[in-house]
């Protein structure tokens, strides 16, 4: 919303906007209320199956010379249970990609195709 803001008379915008109108009353009100807010920084809470609740900061940083790139950063407060979760999640991963790699590699999988 904060693009079609931005550039309101973009075509595939308004494609876009009309398709979505046509099929959804939900979304139609939901257009039409306009409550737009850009915010480059707060605090998301949420609940992940794994690791339970997580408070992460973010931060939306314009880069200058391109208004159309946005960078977002997603830290958590060091030292926090919050962090200790984020990096239990990060090693679950890695674990699970190595574990998939090793499995490719024994089956002669190329995993670049």
């Amino acid at each position: 919303m904060a693009e079609a803001g931005r550039y309101p008379d973009d075509p595939a915008t308004e494609q876009l906007v009309g398709e979505l109108a046509m099929k959804s009353e939900e979304f139609r009100r939901w257009w039409a209320g306009h409550r737009v807010v850009e915010r480059s920084h707060g605090t998301k809470r949420m609940r992940h199956p794994v690791v339970g609740e997580l408070e992460i900061h973010h931060e939306a940083l314009n880069l200058p010379g391109d208004p159309d790139q946005t960078l977002f950063l997603y830290p958590t407060r060091p030292g926090s249970p919050f962090q200790d979760a984020i990096k239990l999640l990060a090693s679950w991963l890695a674990t699970a990609e190595g574990a998939v790699t090793r499995r490719n590699d024994a089956e002669g999988v190329d995993a670049d195709r």
